[in-house]
């Protein structure tokens, strides 16, 4: 398939260019986030990624102008935190962040649970609902990082503070429930957060992936 071709395909399915562009982030990441340069190259690519929710969310039930405003929010602290060095800005930041990817989560499970076909795209948006939950609790878990210092550890350098992909990494281990692997909550407050998440992704896999499924199984009238 030539890239002119698959352009058209995804332009046909806006969930699966979210999809693509979540995931893209999510490899991108480690390979930049020590550096200050890679780390305003990843702010860029998040203003991205935030434009494609915005977009997503304006084809979905959700609120578009709580949805822009918060995004301009969260650009606005952004730029504050990479050009001016204003780290404080850290928690306000991740936490705006949080919201507006529950948000669009919220959003994108109302698209899919409008009517009763599932179509290609919301094939797409069921995984990109998955990679936005696991998004906002990553940004949950960096709030309760930055004002409890030693909050999580890992295997390597433990009493470091974990990275955005170790905390990512953490969040989709959760979500899944495949297990918590070699990033660990210590505090009982985060703790608490993560078994919010497991319960969280197991309802999503139950209520709303098991739906789909069950919907692309229906037999077709007239079959």
């Amino acid at each position: 398939m030539t890239l002119f071709p698959l352009f058209q395909h995804t332009r046909r399915h806006p969930s699966a260019i979210l999809l693509m562009v979540q995931l893209m982030g999510m490899l991108l990441y480690p390979f930049i986030e020590s550096t200050r340069a890679g780390l305003v190259v990843f702010n860029v690519f998040g203003v991205v990624v935030l434009g494609f929710t915005v977009t997503m969310v304006r084809r979905t039930p959700g609120q578009t102008w709580f949805s822009a405003t918060v995004a301009l929010a969260i650009i606005a602290l952004l730029v504050l935190e990479t050009w001016f060095g204003m780290g404080i800005l850290l928690p306000w930041s991740s936490a705006l962040e949080a919201l507006f990817y529950f948000h669009a989560a919220y959003s994108l499970i109302s698209y899919m649970m409008e009517d009763y076909q599932a179509t290609t795209d919301e094939l797409f948006a069921a995984g990109a609902t998955f990679t936005l939950i696991a998004w906002g609790f990553t940004h949950v878990f960096i709030v309760m990082q930055t004002l409890q210092p030693g909050t999580f550890a890992a295997a390597v350098n433990a009493a470091d503070a974990r990275t955005w992909s170790e905390l990512n990494y953490l969040s989709f281990a959760l979500l899944s429930s495949t297990g918590i692997g070699d990033v660990i909550p210590l505090t009982p407050h985060a703790r608490a957060v993560a078994s919010v998440e497991m319960f969280c992704g197991l309802l999503y896999l139950a209520g709303v992936v098991s739906r789909l499924i069950g919907l692309t199984m229906q037999a077709r009238p007239g079959k």
